[in-house]
């Protein structure tokens, strides 16, 4: 089975190498990025199955960061960190795709639930892609 890969993005440097390293205790392969430009450059080469996502950052905000991960990433999930919540902060997010989103701060617990609730719905997501294509690859086969 493949191993969880998780991509925090915060402009809280210190929240970004607490929460890395307790995910890596837990043997959650985790990396992080300071800036929604900075996590767009590392999913080019990093395919997280889950987005922790901080919506107040300096430069490209979250949600703008949010559109371009689900148009380049669509099966990634991404959940909302915030400390500034707001139901329309929480509604913008998931009518652009978020799965869910968190209040600062958030407790290791939190963090983990998400992540393994995410992380089934991209593995299913991957498995129902995998039998699609072998079912149209089987179809491929006959004669008609």
């Amino acid at each position: 089975m493949e191993q969880m890969k998780i991509l925090l993005v915060d402009d809280e440097e210190r929240l970004l190498s607490t929460t890395k390293k307790l995910f890596e205790k837990l043997g959650v392969e985790t990396r992080t990025a300071t800036s929604g430009a900075d996590a767009l450059d590392v999913l080019k080469t990093y395919a997280a199955h889950v987005i922790f996502l901080d919506i107040k950052m300096p430069g490209m905000d979250g949600m703008e960061t949010l559109q371009h991960i689900k148009k380049n990433y669509p099966i990634s999930e991404v959940i909302i960190l915030t400390g500034h919540a707001t139901m329309e902060t929480a509604v913008e997010g998931l009518k652009l795709g978020a799965l869910d989103y968190l209040i600062k701060p958030v407790s290791m617990k939190d963090f983990l639930g998400k992540a393994e609730e995410a992380f089934e719905k991209v593995t299913l997501q991957k498995k129902k892609i995998h039998s699609a294509r072998m079912a149209e690859s089987a179809g491929q086969g006959e004669l008609r």
